[in-house]
């Protein structure tokens, strides 16, 4: 694999010590490793183990110079082919996140502190998968950022066990006692309060020495001196040593008795720690966030409460008293180190992370419009499954819809928008949108087109985005595809956008819908009640199509004609329609001597295509209830007018398209501008009764 790691300096320090070890194991192991940072001492180490080193500066914290970085760092993962982007600090995960866009590269970052300012920081919970040093680090990425458990990784850093090897530990004679803290001269690390502890041990042993080793950061050297005028007034001077950044840590800590970790606040892990116990020091440590994940109180080393000087004190003196109990604590530690800590561990278990991410796919699919359009995308649904197996899909959908696709075998999940009710408007669609980034989609079709799924498909940050490139915001989109077929029917107009994913149509593509037994069972008991279980041949009728397309509907009269000459050939007919057509259908049962039966306004969309597949043959117009025949493989005869059937006919196993050549068709227009209503007029009770008889028998 090629990893470019991001960060904003190679210094020293836990995380750039972790980076620059798991850089040299990359190469070890025959993997490209690239670094990005604003440069430092561990530079040199890192381009002399064979990894490339690009220095930018992305530890700025300046809009305009991310900004500027966002493209340098996209050339970098171009030309250094990077498949795994690995964020390890904030500023740096920013430009790397919007860097990946436009590219193949995966990015991840990797939690290292316990970030506050949740808007600046909410980036590091962006990535598909998570990794954190701690079960603390966790929790806190659980609670404050909402990343779900299910995204994160826990990973321990890890220590390099070969720096520590062949390395002779100092037995302690003379009554000699060397007691250590390592770490940044920061507030954080709690040195005021080691001091402390340090002036209490001084009272029982004289003799005691303190190493301080770390120094504080360029900006703030005053800190160091404020320590060492402490450690005055406290009696140290002559006890203490203010060792600075040192290379030599492994033989300093050859040299120790205990190392005390003092944080006065939750830290993501303890590198010192685990360094100390490498070397077979016992460690006294604060009770702070990933520390609690090292030591076993008792077992692997002593916890006391932070800030709690008089403690660290106790602690360390009992060390001092009991040198097998020392020994047994820090054998067990090292123990623990070599099983969970080591750079093997880490190394392969975060390479594990980058190519379970690499198999992730998620796929968000867009089509929020009216029932029958949604019946339509089935098809490709299919097909998109097929195409990635393993992938997690899901399908935005209106409220309207929902229940079509809530079966689907092909879906992980729906996403319900409900644009037409209380979501309706810019700011629930911003918070769609922000619903929508939390699944990390690689991928977004949409198959909707227009301006709002456009922007919704952009909105949820997928690194890939399809649809047609029509003047509708299409711009948005990444992969916009040229709409040179709109002649094209739906299913295969939809497979124009699929096949910039090697998804190829084949015309023995069909919808599907997915009636439960209850629904089923449902269409049973009402067809006892209208007693027509034992009937041996029934057609259904959809007698309309939406409000604003009354063009579409057949008239009446014929619907009357037709069921009283089915019944005289003792076939039964159901009405079937919308609650808002219940009047339309009574008219129609009234005018017809057969007095069919009405199902309008009883059923769902899932009952009435278990109502359908019971049919032997379906008539309906352009509409939803057209494709739901399609989907259940029921013979339909579909009436065409305002509408062009080259263009909206499903595929299907028997269809029978029923369309009169008029001068003004197809209008597509929701009220007829000529009045007369010919093209659905033109088609006769008597040619649609024939192809009935005879697809019946």
């Amino acid at each position: 694999m090629h990893i470019l790691q991001i960060l904003p300096e190679l210094n020293v320090g836990g995380v750039e010590t972790g980076t620059v070890d798991f850089a040299n194991y990359l190469v070890e192991n025959g993997h490209k490793s690239v670094v990005i940072s604003n440069g430092g001492r561990l530079v040199d180490k890192l381009e002399e183990q064979g990894s490339t080193h690009y220095t930018l500066p992305v530890h700025k914290k300046s809009l305009m110079t991310a900004w500027r970085m966002i493209e340098k760092v996209r050339e970098i993962i171009h030309a250094e082919k990077i498949q795994i982007v690995h964020a390890r600090s904030r500023v740096p995960a920013w430009i790397a996140y919007f860097a990946c866009r436009k590219t193949r590269a995966m990015y991840i970052t990797t939690c290292h502190g316990f970030y506050r300012h949740p808007w600046y920081s909410q980036v590091m919970g962006w990535s598909k998968l998570v990794i954190v040093p701690s079960e603390a680090i966790a929790r806190h990425m659980i609670d404050t950022y909402h990343v779900p458990a299910e995204r994160i990784r826990c990973i321990p850093r890890s220590v390099d066990m070969t720096r520590f090897e062949g390395i002779k530990r100092r037995k302690r004679k003379d009554g000699s006692f060397v007691v250590t803290i390592l770490g940044r001269l920061t507030p954080l690390k709690g040195h005021p309060y080691f001091l402390q502890a340090m002036a209490r041990v001084m009272r029982q042993v004289p003799h005691v020495k303190i190493w301080v080793i770390g120094d504080a950061p360029q900006k703030k050297p005053e800190y160091r001196e404020e320590l060492e005028k402490q450690a005055a007034r406290l009696g140290l001077r002559n006890n203490i040593e203010f060792l600075g950044n040192r290379a030599d840590v492994p033989q300093l800590l050859a040299q120790t008795d205990v190392l005390c970790f003092a944080s006065t606040e939750p830290e993501s892990f303890g590198r010192a720690i685990v360094e100390a116990q490498a070397a077979h020091v016992p460690v006294v440590a604060t009770k702070v966030g990933g520390v609690l994940d090292i030591i076993e109180d008792g077992d692997t080393g002593y916890l006391v409460l932070p800030k709690d000087a008089a403690a660290m004190a106790d602690k360390v003196l009992h060390i001092y008293q009991h040198p097998k109990e020392a020994r047994r604590i820090s054998e067990a530690a090292y123990t623990k180190v070599k099983e969970n800590y080591t750079i093997d561990h880490m190394a392969g278990r975060t390479l594990k992370v980058y190519k379970e991410m690499l198999r992730m796919v998620n796929i968000l699919v867009l089509k929020i419009s009216a029932i029958g359009d949604v019946v339509l995308v089935t098809a490709s649904l299919k097909a998109i499954r097929q195409k990635y197996p393993r992938a997690k899909i899901y399908c935005l959908v209106g409220t309207e819809s929902r229940k079509i696709l809530s079966n689907c075998p092909y879906l992980d999940g729906i996403i319900v928008y409900d644009h037409r009710g209380k979501e309706r408007g810019y700011w629930p669609l911003w918070k769609l949108s922000r619903k929508l980034r939390g699944y990390r989609f690689d991928m977004a079709i949409d198959f909707q087109n227009n301006r709002k799924s456009h922007l919704l498909a952009f909105l949820s940050m997928a690194r890939e985005t399809y649809g047609f490139d029509n003047g509708k915001w299409s711009g948005l989109l990444t992969d916009p595809v040229p709409n040179d077929r709109p002649d094209l029917p739906a299913v295969a107009h939809q497979f124009q956008v699929l096949q910039e994913l090697k998804i190829n149509y084949d015309p023995d593509q069909r919808l599907e819908l997915w009636p439960t037994k209850q629904d089923r069972q449902y269409v049973d008991a009402f067809f006892d009640e209208e007693w027509l279980g034992n009937a041996r041949n029934i057609v259904g009728i959809n007698i309309a199509a939406s409000p604003k397309w009354g063009t579409k509907n057949w008239p009446p009269e014929y619907i009357a004609e037709l069921c009283d000459k089915l019944a005289a050939k003792n076939v039964r007919v159901i009405l079937t329609g919308s609650d808002r057509d219940r009047e339309l259908a009574k008219y129609i049962q009234e005018n017809a001597k057969s007095k069919p039966t009405v199902s309008a306004g009883k059923t769902d969309i899932l009952q009435l295509a278990a109502l359908i597949e019971r049919c032997q043959v379906y008539i309906t117009p352009d509409s939803a209830p057209l494709h739901v025949a399609a989907a259940v493989h029921t013979p339909v005869i579909a009436l065409f007018g305002p509408t062009d059937s080259r263009r909206h006919v499903p595929p299907a196993d028997q269809l029978a398209v029923y369309q009169r050549k008029v001068p003004c068709a197809p209008c597509y227009s929701g009220q007829c501008k000529i009045r007369t209503h010919d093209c659905m007029r033109e088609i006769k009770p008597e040619h649609i009764f024939k192809k009935v008889m005879s697809l019946i028998s």
